[in-house]
């Protein structure tokens, strides 16, 4: 017996989507990559959502086989929404991995993390032997960290103790990120706060010395992963 969903038939992306035509295009390419049969992760942000319906329309269309491991709740409710079937990283490993960034720099190192599920999205990543990474031409940097802070995971007993920490590691600005639509601090997905950090130079070294801070559960940054940049034009 199915629920009479109506909160999940009726979800809609919770912002405003820039740059949708070019968004929508580069996403009929990823979904064009699909192949029967494969187990897809799914990060967060825009470009995902509208990647969804272009894979959607493609199981309508040609009866496609597929299953999608999400990275965060919103996204898990647009698989919902859309018919498209899930998994989980306990019983499946994606053949590949779709997402988005806030940066990108010359290197294809990446920011990521203003929806809050850095966590699965980087474990997403590391399960698969594939990723795409789909910006539009404003997520180009030379360097980390010249638009966006690094957000970083903190588990809320930690607080105070992470803070000090990364006063340490050098960083000029920690902030914890409070809510638009609540009282009170932003959650990630898995129930912690965000600090939303800046560092006047982001060295090779910044992601692993960040998680060596007892109480950090995972950081926004992505250094040296073996990533694709698709570019929405």
């Amino acid at each position: 017996m199915k629920w009479d969903n109506q909160l999940i038939n009726h979800l809609q992306w919770s912002n405003t989507i820039i740059n949708r035509k070019s968004k929508e295009i580069v996403a009929q390419e990823i979904a064009a990559i699909a192949k029967d049969g494969d187990v897809i992760g799914a990060g967060s942000g825009s470009t995902v959502y509208l990647t969804l319906f272009a894979l959607a329309e493609r199981i309508r269309k040609e009866s496609l086989h597929i299953e999608v491991i999400p990275a965060s709740a919103e996204i898990s409710m647009t698989c919902i929404q859309l018919g498209i079937p899930q998994t989980t990283l306990w019983n499946k490993r994606p053949d590949w991995v779709f997402d988005g960034a806030d940066e990108v720099d010359p290197e294809k190192s990446l920011i990521k993390g203003r929806g809050g599920a850095m966590f699965k999205e980087k474990l997403l990543i590391k399960s698969s032997s594939k990723s795409f990474i789909i910006i539009d031409d404003t997520k180009l940097v030379d360097h980390l960290g010249s638009h966006f802070p690094i957000p970083v995971e903190v588990f809320p007993g930690a607080l105070t103790f992470v803070e000090s920490e990364m006063q340490r590691l050098g960083a000029s600005d920690v902030k914890l990120r409070l809510a638009g639509g609540k009282d009170g601090p932003v959650f990630t997905e898995n129930g912690n706060f965000i600090f939303d950090t800046r560092f006047s130079y982001v060295d090779p070294f910044l992601e692993q010395n960040l998680k060596a801070i007892t109480g950090v559960i995972e950081s926004g940054l992505f250094i040296g992963y073996d990533v694709e940049i698709v570019v929405a034009k």
